[in-house]
């Protein structure tokens, strides 16, 4: 088997530079969505890039996503966790659902679309299409709006 080895940079705030042997089609694609986003291909932001982009649309906090880090024996502190998903948030590879108060979620999907949360569960879905805006309000003299969220809140029924 030919090994080639890849040198991936590192910036000051995310790890050491890493040199990985045999770059698979996945981590390629990771490679190429962190450099189209202008971050730096580091150890960490790869390996979390691949738990979060090449499995399909989805939602994560970050306590989710350390804990499948951690399964993956990609050993990261949740501070790094942290900083990586608020890095890709800023680079817009993410967009950051705040469901309620006390917990975000991070959504691969950065299309304008509403979710329904769990309340009890924590769990973020998307609403289904179909839903139509007939009218967004005017934003206030000087801004614009930058983004719409909409969340509806579900609970079980009582019976």
């Amino acid at each position: 088997m030919d090994i080639q080895a890849v040198n991936i940079p590192a910036c000051n705030d995310s790890g050491p530079d890493v040199v990985a042997p045999e770059v698979d089609q996945g981590a390629r694609h990771c490679l190429q969505l962190l450099s189209n986003a202008g971050l730096r291909p580091t150890r960490q932001r790869l390996a979390l890039g691949q738990l979060l982009f090449l499995g399909g649309h989805r939602h994560v906090t970050a306590e989710s996503l350390y804990e499948e880090a951690m399964a993956a024996n990609a050993y990261l502190s949740l501070a790094t966790v942290y900083n990586t998903l608020n890095q890709f948030t800023e680079a817009g590879l993410l967009r950051r659902i705040a469901a309620d108060g006390l917990k975000s979620f991070f959504d691969t999907d950065t299309s304008v679309h509403p979710h329904f949360y769990l309340e009890g569960e924590d769990v973020l879905v998307d609403v289904a299409e179909g839903l139509a805006f007939i009218k967004v309000p005017e934003a206030l003299p000087g801004h614009e709006i930058a983004r719409l969220d909409v969340i509806v809140h579900l609970r079980r029924k009582r019976t």
